[in-house]
Formats: structure tokens, C-alpha cells, sequence
């Protein structure tokens, strides 16, 4: 082990931020038998993480901005994650009505490219166009698990049905659905299993540069202090990275972040199906609409630039009108705020690449290593699809200090839970029914996309609901939140409502002010037995 491994004189590597960059990169380290520490000032996914879109997909719309590379790491990586946490990730239809009205948002190299050959055209996305960039999507990822393309008549396909009868003809393609917060939470007990210490509620106030190394000052949520000497400092701080660098570490980088808002509206059921839609706009700008949880679907984003407080975005009212007002565009009954029943924003940290507009602002990352003395490696962007990929090219910058450390070694290993066949969710539920015979289907589809293989060490010999322990409501019981408290870092009901699941749209208040005082006294015990 290199520099002062785990024999107390340092670590190898300490990792700033806890969403899914900062976790990707500390698990990829530990797995290479490098010592690991990852601080996180909040928990888990606290930000930028937990609030995506939660897509696994290479972004058809950057084709239009010649983010060629980007795209095509992206759909490569989608197989691979998928075989990785078959799980937390699924594939997904979506369905892309067409209509003679679709523009371009303001100018990208591809409108620009049209002007001069069919000035006509005026800035409008063509069938043509919106098909040969489908046949590239298909195509440049060595698509092999996902079907291809094809040509959808809405007239008689039930995904018609809740359109408008305007939209006759659409495009229907494959991308993939991901519990984003479970992700991360997944890539910190992976890296904590291999050997490294993950740290929440733990914030990082600052870091003295040493010819030798780092020492970095870390203060817990309980006021304890603490320092950790490290060789080698990772910024994954997401959209505090240009904070952390300059206010924490006090260091300079011609590198910087484009805060930008996405936020989503989740509305009661609209439709009956399980595909996706895809909509365009006549601004330009594009949404979805996605099925959500069973009895929701979730419709989003935005694309803002963001000025405010990063840790605490908001869904403003302008952009839920916005988003209510696009959907009812395409679909046959309006959607209203009254069908919303819960909002969510979060601030993707972009590489500031100069464009004009947030959305035309680059999804690509860029990772800036400074090793004039200690070397600091800073991620700024990125997308959650290619967050093992990014993981490796981090390593790659920083495995020059650490010779003899093997090379790549994520690719197709599952996370906790993910040991089984990508198609193998219904036979899993299956399985666990015949073995838990109170669980009703849909609870037991939600424990095996949350847990995988690990649920029966949840339920354990449990015969009836009541073995269970506390029940909560929403099919959340005792047995689930000690889990969730013992193995994935949850130390709240926010935890585990909003970032372990997605229960807080089932619970009623009072059902988590429980689940926070069976939370707060159960820590209490353990405080008391140590």
C-alpha cells in the first residue's frame, strides 16, 4: 500500500463530496487496493445526485451540439451499468411524436448547418433529421441488450390514445431508467466494502498544501474535529467544486462550473402504459414524461441558469406553469397544477464551455489536476451515465502517484444487490412472494428494484408483517429502516424517504414524524450501548 496506506501515518487518497462522482471515484479507488476517505457535508446524494431526471442515456439531443464522443461513451456505458445493477436499472420506451412545428432552441452547429444548405427551413427540426439522429443513437454505442428504433402510428398505437389527435406519426426508441440516489448510495457501500471509510455529515473546512501530501481538516455534525493526512486530494464537491476550491482548499483554477436549475414536477398517473414520451417544444427546449413510482409521472426539466444557494433549489412557479403548459401541448386532457402533488430542482455543476444558453452548455467533464506541489484533482460536469467512466479517467490522472496500482476493473462488476440476470426482476419477485407469502406484488417488485438479491437479509425469517417490526405506512416497516440505518448511511426520515426510496410521496405527516422519533431513539440506544 502507498503512501501511508492504512497504518495511521495517511491515507492515498481523500475524496471532497458525496454524490454520485465523488462516491464512483472512491470505489473505483478502493477496488484498486488504494486507501480511501470520502467526506460528505450532507448525506449521501444530498444534492445534485437525487435530483435528476433519472436517466441512464447518451442524450439525443447533443448530437444537434456534435458532443459526438459524449454520446457515444454514454451509450456504451448504458449497457454496462445495466448489466452492473439490473436492480436500480431498467430499460425504457419512448415515444417521440412528431410535428411540422419542432424547432431548434436558439441557434446550435446543426441549425446553422441547415441554414446554409435549406435556408427553408428556418430553424425547424425536420423528420428527416430527427430519424438519421435516431439511426446514430442506435447505432454508435454498439447497442446490444435494447431494441432499435421504430415507426410508431399514433392513430393506432395505445400510446396515442392521451396525445392530441394532431400527432399522427412519432418515433419510438430506447434509453434507460435509474434510481439515481440509489446509485450513489450503492457506489459508497461498494467503496466502503473494498476498504474505504465513508464520512457524512462530515464537512470539510479546510486543507493545508504540503510538500508531502494534504491535511485535511474535517468537522462532524456532532462538533467533533478531525484531520487526515492524504497524498493526493479529489474535489468531486459537484456545485460547490469552485467554492471548495477556492474558499476550502484556497487554490486557484482556470476551470469553472455553470450552475444550471433542472426542475421537475411529479403529477398523479396520466396514463396507463409504460413508455415514455418525449416531447419538443416550439421553443426548442424538450421535456419528458415518465412513468413514476406506479402511480405517478414525473415531467421534466428545466434547463435555468442558477444564481441562488445551490444546496436548496426550488421548482419555482414560473417553471411548474412552464412545465404543466409544455405537457398540454401533447397531451389530450390538460395538465394542471392541480395534478401536481410534488416538485423537485437540482443545479447540475456544467463545465463552463462559454455557450450562450444553459441548455447549449456542454454535459461533458472536464477533470483539472494541479500537481505543482500535493496534487488536487477537481472534476467539474459530468453526467450521471458516464459516472464509472469518469471515475476511470480520475484514476488514470492520478495513478502516476501511485505506481503499481492495477488498472480498470468496474466494468461489469455488479453493485450490492446487482449479482443477477438483467432480465431477472420478475423471477426475483417471484421468488421472494413464494418465500414471503404477506408481501403483496407491488411491495415486493419495490424491495427487489431497491435491494436486489439482498432483500432476504432485510426480511430475514420474517412469517408475517408483524415479524417486521414498527409498520410506517407505504409498505415501510422497522426491519427495512434498520437495514437503511445499519448499511446505507441513513440517519433521518428525509434519508430514507426521499433519497434510500421514494416513499415521502406515500406518507402522510404524522407517519414520518414516527418514523423520525423510531429513528432518533433508536440512535439513542446504540449511543447508550457504546
Amino acid at each position: 500500500m502507498s503512501a501511508g496506506g492504512h497504518n495511521g501515518a495517511g491515507v492515498d487518497v481523500f475524496v471532497i463530496g458525496g454524490g454520485i462522482n465523488g462516491c464512483g471515484i472512491a470505489r473505483d479507488a478502493a477496488g484498486r487496493g488504494l486507501s480511501v476517505v470520502l467526506a460528505e457535508m450532507h448525506d449521501l446524494a444530498s444534492a445534485t445526485s437525487s435530483a435528476s431526471t433519472k436517466l441512464f442515456h447518451g442524450g439525443l439531443r447533443y448530437l444537434e451540439y456534435f458532443e459526438v464522443r459524449l454520446v457515444r461513451e454514454a451509450l456504451i456505458e448504458r449497457e454496462t451499468l445495466l448489466r452492473a445493477m439490473p436492480h436500480i436499472s431498467w430499460p425504457m420506451r419512448f415515444v417521440l411524436p412528431y410535428h411540422r412545428d419542432m424547432r431548434f432552441e436558439g441557434e446550435t452547429p446543426t441549425s446553422r448547418l441547415l441554414s446554409l444548405v435549406m435556408p427553408w427551413m428556418r430553424g425547424r427540426r425536420p423528420a428527416w433529421l430527427i430519424r438519421l439522429g435516431l439511426f446514430l443513437y442506435d447505432n454508435l454505442g454498439g447497442r446490444k441488450l435494447l431494441p432499435g428504433t421504430t415507426t410508431v402510428d399514433l392513430r393506432r398505437d395505445p400510446a396515442g390514445a392521451v396525445l392530441q389527435p394532431k400527432f399522427e406519426k412519432a418515433f419510438e426508441y430506447s434509453d434507460c431508467w435509474v434510481q439515481d440516489s440509489r446509485l450513489v448510495v450503492l457506489n459508497a457501500r461498494d467503496a466502503q466494502a473494498r476498504g474505504a471509510r465513508i464520512l457524512t455529515r462530515a464537512k470539510v473546512v479546510s486543507a493545508e498544501r504540503r510538500a508531502d501530501g494534504w491535511v485535511v481538516h474535517i468537522r462532524h455534525a456532532d462538533g467533533r474535529d478531525e484531520q487526515v493526512a492524504a497524498k493526493v486530494v479529489v474535489n468531486a464537491g459537484g456545485p460547490w467544486v469552485e467554492d471548495v476550491l477556492k474558499t476550502t482548499l484556497r487554490q486557484n483554477s482556470p476551470a469553472g462550473v455553470r450552475l444550471v436549475r433542472g426542475s421537475h414536477i411529479v403529477t398523479r398517473r396520466l396514463y396507463d402504459h409504460d413508455k415514455c414520451y418525449f416531447f419538443q417544444g416550439e421553443d426548442g427546449r424538450i421535456i419528458f414524461a415518465i412513468p413514476y413510482e406506479g402511480d405517478f409521472t414525473l415531467i421534466g426539466t428545466t434547463d435555468k441558469d442558477h444564481d441562488g444557494d445551490p444546496g436548496n433549489p426550488r421548482c419555482t412557479e414560473e417553471e411548474a406553469d412552464y412545465l404543466c403548459a409544455f405537457a398540454s401541448r401533447y397531451f389530450r386532457r390538460p395538465v394542471t397544477r392541480d395534478d401536481v402533488v410534488w416538485t423537485y430542482s437540482g443545479v447540475r455543476p456544467l463545465y463552463n464551455d462559454g455557450a450562450k444558453s444553459a441548455t447549449a452548455a456542454t454535459r461533458d467533464y472536464v477533470l483539472s489536476l494541479d500537481d505543482r506541489a500535493a496534487p488536487l484533482l477537481s472534476v467539474f460536469g459530468g453526467k450521471i451515465t458516464t459516472y464509472r467512466r469518469l471515475a476511470e479517467h480520475a484514476l488514470e490522472k492520478i495513478l502516476p502517484f501511485f505506481p503499481g496500482t492495477p488498472g480498470h476493473w468496474t466494468a461489469g462488476v455488479p453493485l450490492p444487490g446487482g449479482d443477477f440476470p438483467v432480465d431477472g426482476v420478475a423471477r426475483l419477485t417471484a421468488e421472494l412472494r413464494a418465500r414471503y407469502h404477506f408481501l403483496t406484488e407491488p411491495w415486493a417488485e419495490r424491495l427487489v428494484r431497491a435491494y436486489g438479491t439482498e432483500v432476504s437479509a432485510i426480511l430475514g425469517r420474517a412469517q408475517s408483517l408483524a415479524d417486521l417490526g414498527q409498520d410506517f405506512g407505504g409498505t415501510l416497516t422497522e426491519a427495512e429502516v434498520r437495514w437503511l440505518m445499519k448499511h446505507e448511511f441513513a440517519q433521518s426520515a428525509e434519508d430514507v424517504i426521499w433519497r434510500r426510496s421514494k416513499l415521502g410521496l406515500r406518507l402522510g405527516a404524522e407517519q414520518v414524524a414516527a418514523l423520525e422519533q423510531w429513528m432518533a431513539d433508536a440512535d439513542a440506544k446504540v449511543a447508550q450501548a457504546v
